[in-house]
């Protein structure tokens, strides 16, 4: 991408800084007219050599002559009259030192490449440093982990250096008894009597020892339930919220296997610490006695870390692929009646002995109460297999469970929508949930987890509609099971939409929006007057609902665009050769001072389902340069010829029906040939080979042909996709496809 284009991209305080680049001496409007030429030099060089930097400044000077002669075409006035000036005083400075003309711009160059390099950096940076957090944040969780798996294995060796001090313990006394019963006499009383004492030091130290157990429990303990509590409070909904995201289009950042990592090393640690509490049980059973630690301590050790087991396995099961139709991979959570979708299960603690314990059913709708329940909502049943039993896979060992076949149909005979309903079908908030449960000696655990909430359609027509519930509803909430969210939607920051929209592009094709579309998107959804504002709000039913019957809704516009990119525009708008949404206004002032024949792409405003259309600028021989748009093509139309074939094949018509085609320069002033050619189409009898008959078709193919806009009727007024007029002579007549043979 050529430098001056991607600074122009860059935040207004960086443009600042290559404003200051710039005077009198040599002004950025040459900059500006001349980037691609001057980019195209080596300028060091030029710097270096006195008749090279002559040659390169009688050039700059033809160019400007050129640039000239196109705004003469046009009668602009005020840019010729600048022009001029530019001229004359890069004449009266540079005429006698050609080279001081190359340094500064040499100069320029290399201090525009260093903003560009600054504001990359610190875009980087701050990517970085979110990272760097998150990492740091993680090698924190590790640490801790780390040290209550130390913890643990101390434990173990502190509980078997405690079994031996008290069988040896428990040994000597035994043994001490037995003797002074057999032995007893005046000569063996004092050797007993040192023996006891031996023995009572040694009680002391099996005491103490116990007493260290039981702390080092307790503090093993304490250690689990804070990382227990960073991962259930903390990791778990960050997890959930990153893929509330990627289910929209965001990042695809909602691994698990960190997640599954840390849940399974805690899991293990309570199994093996309540391991640990049996077996001080069966030392207590061995010999106890008043005031021992083990004893006192014991029932609410053997509680807490049961309780902790138990929410670390109530806690691992999520959805880890939420419900989606495999025909719509890239807009899960809408389902349609009658059509299989899938989802996926996965529990985090990885423990051998689960395999194929647990069996999990899912169920629609379930446990519903008056608070999350929607009046007049429709009910549906699950059809298919409804139950599985959870498995490790083979792949990665994960314990999982995938439901491949399940179908929705709608319960018509209970819960039967009426015409009360508060809410559209498509604003209907359903969710499943997944039941399953753990049964081990002395153990049963019920285990639960729910999908965020889908949108069940009846018809395929219903599903963009259906989308923008499920991109509002994830962006502002995580409630899960928040169904009568749509009764009153929040309204949304319109810097969070705008992030949103770019995701809808970016998830489909190769690029998302740049910060001049959105800009253009935030004037047609809040007007010109919120300059674009992040934090203003958007209503709901200003995004996804039409005020009118004649106009579109702003998300069906935006949907029927993305619909027509993925379709047949995905090549040419991946490579960038789509300006899409432009104001008419910032369209007029690109086109207005350049040479004729140079066009761009546009997306039409005024078709519902989508458009593109080419506008091109025209100097007529009586007066200034004239801008004209064909009528849009659509779905429609692009079935029966490519994009770039109407670009290559486009035809206006004059009133002696002299054919031309007015497209010559992509915007700023590239060929068409070079930036289209690879996707023109070859005739028919080119690919021909093996199969070619012997007496072959006269060839034919279908041209793009129009009035010329020069020969039409004065401009009139039809409404635009908003509600808006728009020029109707702005579509340069009506598009004509023609046959030829």
């Amino acid at each position: 991408m050529a430098l001056w284009h991607q600074l122009q991209q860059l935040d207004s305080r960086y443009l600042e800084q290559v404003d200051q680049l710039y005077d009198d001496t040599f002004p950025m409007e040459i900059r500006q007219y001349l980037s691609q030429w001057i980019e195209s030099h080596d300028w060091d060089a030029v710097a270096a050599n006195a008749s090279l930097s002559t040659v390169r400044f009688h050039e700059l000077l033809s160019k400007l002559d050129e640039h000239y002669g196109r705004l003469s075409v046009g009668n602009n006035f005020l840019l010729q009259h600048n022009i001029r000036k530019i001229k004359r005083n890069l004449q009266e400075q540079f005429q006698e030192f050609p080279v001081y003309m190359a340094m500064i711009i040499s100069n320029s160059l290399k201090e525009e490449r260093k903003i560009l390099e600054m504001a990359i950096k610190t875009q980087e940076h701050a990517a970085s440093s979110q990272s760097s957090a998150a990492m740091e944040k993680q090698k924190q969780l590790d640490n801790q982990m780390n040290d209550l798996k130390k913890k643990v294995q101390e434990t173990e060796q502190d509980i078997q250096v405690l079994e031996d001090l008290q069988d040896e313990y428990d040994f000597r006394r035994k043994t001490l008894q037995s003797r002074i019963e057999l032995e007893m006499s005046v000569a063996t009383a004092k050797e007993f009597q040192r023996e006891e004492m031996m023995i009572k030091e040694m009680f002391f130290r099996l005491n103490k020892m116990r007493e260290v157990v039981v702390n080092e429990l307790v503090n093993l303990l304490k250690l689990a339930d804070h990382i227990q509590f960073v991962l259930i409070s903390v990791e778990i909904p960050e997890w959930k919220r990153r893929q509330q995201m990627a289910c929209i289009g965001g990042p695809p950042n909602a691994c698990l296997d960190q997640l599954q990592s840390w849940f399974t090393a805690l899991a293990e640690c309570l199994q093996q610490t309540r391991q640990q509490l049996n077996k001080l049980q069966e030392l207590v059973l061995k010999f106890s006695y008043d005031n021992d630690p083990i004893t006192l301590g014991m029932s609410t050790l053997q509680e807490q870390a049961l309780t902790l087991f138990k929410n670390v396995l109530v806690n691992s099961i999520v959805v880890e692929r939420q419900p989606c139709m495999p025909t719509h991979p890239q807009r899960p959570l809408v389902l349609k009646t009658g059509v299989q979708f899938t989802v996926k299960l996965r529990l985090l603690v990885k423990l051998p002995e689960l395999n194929c314990q647990l069996k999990v059913t899912a169920s629609f709708d379930n446990d519903l109460n008056e608070k999350n329940t929607v009046k007049g909502s429709r009910r549906f049943n699950i059809l298919g297999t409804s139950t599985k039993v959870m498995n490790m896979e083979e792949s990665n060992g994960c314990l999982t469970a995938e439901f491949r076949h399940l179908q929705l149909k709608e319960a018509k005979s209970v819960g039967s929508r009426t015409n009360e309903a508060p809410l559209l079908i498509m604003e209907e908030l359903h969710f499943i949930s997944f039941d399953t449960q753990l049964n081990q000696p002395g153990l049963c655990i019920d285990l639960k987890t729910t999908s965020l909430p889908v949108v069940v359609i009846s018809h395929i027509s219903q599903l963009p509609s259906a989308w923008a519930s499920i991109l509002w509803y994830n962006m502002l909430c995580t409630d899960s099971q928040n169904l009568p969210f749509f009764l009153n939607p929040p309204p949304m920051k319109w810097g969070e939409l705008a992030k949103v929209l770019s995701w809808q592009f970016s998830s489909i094709t190769k690029r998302g929006l740049s910060a001049e579309q959105l800009s253009m998107l935030a004037d047609k959804l809040l007007g010109p007057e919120a300059q674009g504002d992040p934090e203003k709000l958007v209503l709901w039913t200003k995004f996804n609902k039409s005020a009118s019957e004649k106009a579109t809704c702003f998300w069906l516009w935006i949907d029927g665009i993305l619909d027509l990119i993925k379709r047949y525009l995905l090549n040419i708008w991946n490579d960038g050769l789509i300006m899409g949404f432009i104001r008419k206004e910032k369209e007029r002032t690109l086109l207005q001072d350049k040479k004729p024949g140079t066009f761009l792409l546009r997306f039409s405003e005024t078709c519902r389902e989508g458009g593109i259309t080419i506008t091109w600028v025209e100097n007529l021989q009586n007066g200034e340069p004239q801008i004209h748009s064909v009528k849009p093509y659509t779905k429609a139309d692009l079935v029966s010829i490519s994009f770039p074939d109407v670009i290559q094949n486009y035809t206006l018509l004059a009133v002696n029906n002299t054919p031309e085609n007015p497209l010559l320069y992509l915007y700023p002033d590239i060929p068409k040939d070079v930036v289209f050619g690879r996707y023109y189409s070859t005739p028919d009898e080119e690919k021909m080979d093996v199969d070619k008959p012997i007496c072959p078709y006269v060839g034919r193919w279908i041209l793009p042909v129009s009035d010329n806009p020069a020969t039409r009727p004065s401009d009139c007024m039809s409404p635009g996709v908003f509600g808006e007029p728009e020029l109707k002579n702005r579509d340069g007549g009506m598009d004509t496809v023609v046959t030829t043979y």
